[in-house]
């Protein structure tokens, strides 16, 4: 058997990016090639979770803007429609045929809208955790909310906007209408610099969190689609992500199924998170071989 565990790492240029890619290649594998992507997290998110992989060959990227992978405008937003674009482009360069897909958070807004365009890419979909925000009771509050995030972060830098944004993404349960009236958070609460460093370009904050929040689904597609869809919560599901992909899942009638740990279950030591690695990558394969 050939298995290869250390990546080969490549790019691909697409319209507006350059899109750096790593494959794990098992070249005597009968399986479905594993596509493991999030967004704005990179390829080095996953590490652990494609360790548990090797009977397949298996595909992880940089999202355009994210880490190793450039935007010709740095500046500008990044949008879901942009990224399945470049999902599509990366399926057909590395050539193996359709793929089973692991996609997490803004992945998995990026991974529903590739399967509406391109069904044919994709035989399972896995999406874990999406904030398919427009797809809530709440929509019009959590998109506001999204707004001031970025709005903050381009007045006033880093710091601020992440302590919002970590606000937004624990808050348990729909939005209250005085949300963006209540103080906003302490950057040092969270180790988080008080002090504007300048810049202004960064994935999550500038790039993705409204459009991604603010995208709308076409579930009319989804619900035709070939691919096999399966929503994924984490154990405990009552925040915006979580929400998210219960809302996906009502839309598209089905029940949602729990995978282990949080929002970052699959993380193995990965940016400093802790998840239930072995368990999550247990259920995935439970998943994807069922």
């Amino acid at each position: 058997m050939t298995v290869t565990t250390e990546p080969e790492t490549s790019t691909l240029d697409v319209p507006g990016a350059t899109l750096a890619y790593d494959v794990r290649a098992n070249e005597d594998s009968s399986l479905p090639p594993l596509l493991i992507i999030g967004s704005p997290m990179g390829a080095a998110g996953f590490v652990t979770l494609a360790s548990h992989f090797t009977d397949r060959t298996v595909i992880t990227y940089d999202p355009r803007g994210a880490e190793r992978s450039a935007k010709a405008d740095p500046a500008s937003e990044s949008t879901p429609d942009q990224h399945a674009d470049d999902l599509h482009r990366l399926i057909g360069a590395v050539g193996l045929g359709s793929v089973d897909l692991f996609a997490t958070s803004g992945g998995a807004v990026n991974a529903l809208a590739l399967v509406a365009q391109h069904p044919e890419d994709v035989r399972t979909l896995v999406a874990h955790e999406p904030p398919a925000s427009s797809a809530l009771p709440d929509a019009e509050r959590v998109i506001a909310a999204c707004r001031d995030i970025r709005e903050t972060f381009l007045r006033s830098g880093f710091g601020p906007a992440m302590a919002k944004f970590i606000g937004l993404v624990s808050f348990a349960g729909p939005l209250p209408a005085d949300y963006l009236d209540r103080p906003a958070p302490d950057p040092a609460m969270f180790g988080l610099p008080t002090d504007d460093d300048g810049r202004r370009i960064d994935p999550l904050l500038q790039q993705n969190i409204v459009t991604c929040n603010a995208y709308e689904h076409d579930f009319e597609a989804l619900r035709v689609a070939s691919t096999r869809i399966v929503m994924v919560v984490s154990e405990d599901s009552a925040t915006i992500a979580g929400r998210g992909a219960v809302a996906v899942a009502e839309r598209l009638g089905q029940e949602p199924t729990s995978f282990p740990g949080g929002h970052d279950g699959f993380l193995g030591g990965e940016y400093g998170g802790m998840g239930k690695p072995d368990e999550f990558a247990a259920k995935l394969h439970e998943v994807l071989d069922s």
